[in-house]
């Protein structure tokens, strides 16, 4: 969908669709909607008034002009109470009318800028927030199967009246257009068949990143992991059909002057379990175990799009995790890349084992900060649910940080604890640590683990349970979500 900003009057566009809003318990309209109700006679004021148009969040209500404007039609998309008004219900409210906009056949719709008016949000903010839920929302993955042509909305043009506020809008929509881009990538990379969405593909993936912005790039085999002595990684590698690649993408990588954050993705572009299978069940959706790679692959796109200023490494250990006569096994003891000592428990606990040796990498940056995305544990979903992520953090700034850019992306972080007494649990008599603290310790005993491979201000996020969506919701289709992308680009243009 093609993008653009425009100064002047909505009523004046010549789209085929205008797009305005409406607060719920307005009775008179005001701004562009007011402009709109008066060039239509009232139209809108006489709905409200009768009790067919409220305001709320969800609603749209559609009239057709007949000539007193130029659009074909109206959309008036209600943004819910204005007490409970945020950025998250100005992407519902643009998701909703772009998709009965959708279903209206339109082709060209113009929007205002929700919430940048009475809603009181900074016009960048809002500008970003619209378009940011009008394409979400529009974002289809259809690469592997043939579907008879559905209407797509072919251009969005946001309008804003005050020439002053113009600069501001375009700068929201600038940057709500590269981020779109990196949540869409990350979601086509989850939504792809696990014989698609391999270790290969996510290299390709990562060296059109490099070449598009000029990123450094390493893409590391078994051997060159081999000489970095990246035992673990390696073991969860061994029984892969597919060739692991060990994925580092690097901006602004020969800048000493910026200050350096590195993001590191789990990449497991399928999950068995290894030895210690899974179930049958359901195991198909074991293709969204590269979430975390997919998110960090999605936030360097953006980062080279909007050439962020920070150094900032991007790193996706990728392999599959499957049983086969070389696999490793329960009981072996495993060195990882900083001479510690593991000891396998059970060889589903795989994704921990491929971001250990990728913490330690990640330490060769003196990087200021860290943090690892991870479709890490089930005991995070039964905790959490899938309506926020987990965050552990050495560094409670970080952590605060975080959870801000979580708040504002609605991403959202829940703190969780780094207490002794998880580490407790993973101690072994045959090694430094095992790989698991058994099924009632899970999401802990995980990010204590991975502590046991940082030394500098680290954050884990284990995004299990919102990687993959079963349901529709206004802007995350059913299947990828993207989730991660917009908390870390938020997180970064903050630092």
């Amino acid at each position: 969908m093609k993008v653009d900003v425009a100064q002047g009057s909505i009523e004046k566009s010549t789209a085929d669709t205008i797009v305005v809003s409406l607060f719920e318990g307005v009775t008179s309209p005001g701004g562009a909607t007011g402009a709109v109700d008066r060039a239509l006679n009232g139209a809108i004021s006489d709905l409200i008034a009768g009790g067919d148009l409220k305001g709320k969040a969800g609603e749209v209500a559609v009239f057709y002009p007949r000539g007193a404007i130029p659009a074909r039609r109206v959309l008036v998309v209600g943004l819910g109470k204005q007490d409970k008004f945020d950025l998250e219900a100005v992407r519902k409210a643009a998701a909703t009318a772009i998709k009965r906009a959708r279903a209206l056949n339109a082709k060209h719709v113009a929007t205002v800028v929700h919430g940048a008016g009475a809603g009181g949000l900074p016009v960048a903010a809002a500008a970003q927030a619209t378009v940011e839920g009008s394409l979400l929302a529009s974002y289809r993955f259809q690469a592997t199967r043939h579907k008879e042509e559905e209407n797509e909305v072919e251009s969005l043009t946001v309008v804003e009246f005050d020439q002053e506020r113009l600069a501001a809008a375009e700068v929201g929509v600038e940057t709500a257009e590269a981020v779109v881009a990196g949540v869409a990538l990350a979601r086509d990379l989850v939504n792809m068949p696990p014989n698609v969405a391999t270790p290969t593909k996510l290299a390709e993936v990562a060296g059109q990143i490099a070449s598009d912005h000029n990123m450094l790039l390493t893409v590391g085999d078994r051997e060159w992991a081999a000489g970095r002595k990246m035992g673990a990684f390696l073991a969860v590698a061994k029984g892969a059909g597919e060739p692991p690649k060990f994925i580092v993408l690097e901006h602004n990588g020969g800048r000493s002057d910026l200050e350096t954050i590195v993001l590191v993705g789990k990449g497991i572009t399928f999950d068995t379990g290894g030895i210690s299978i899974k179930p049958s069940e359901r195991m198909g959706a074991m293709k969204s175990d590269l979430g975390g790679a997919a998110a960090v692959l999605g936030a360097m796109k953006v980062v080279g799009l909007l050439n962020l200023p920070l150094r900032i490494i991007g790193i996706a250990p990728a392999t599959e995790n499957m049983p086969d006569a070389n696999a490793y096994r329960p009981a072996d003891v495993i060195t990882a890349s900083n001479g510690k000592t593991i000891e396998i428990i059970s060889t589903d606990a795989e994704g921990r084992m491929v971001l250990a040796d990728a913490l330690v990498y990640a330490g060769q940056y003196q990087p200021k900060a860290v943090v690892d995305l991870a479709t890490l544990t089930g005991a995070c979903v039964v905790a959490l649910g899938a309506v926020a992520a987990g965050v552990f953090s050495s560094d409670d700034n970080l952590r605060d940080k975080l959870v801000a850019a979580g708040t504002t992306t609605h991403e959202r972080l829940w703190p969780l604890p780094l207490w002794p007494d998880y580490r407790e649990m993973i101690n072994s008599d045959v090694a430094d640590m095992k790989n698991s603290g058994g099924r009632n310790n899970g999401v802990a005993t995980s990010a204590v683990f991975l502590q046991e491979f940082t030394d500098y201000p680290w954050a884990h996020l284990d995004i299990a349970g919102m990687a993959l969506s079963e349901k529709d919701e206004p802007y995350i289709p059913a299947g990828g979500t993207g989730f991660g992308v917009r908390l870390l680009i938020e997180f970064l243009r903050n630092w």
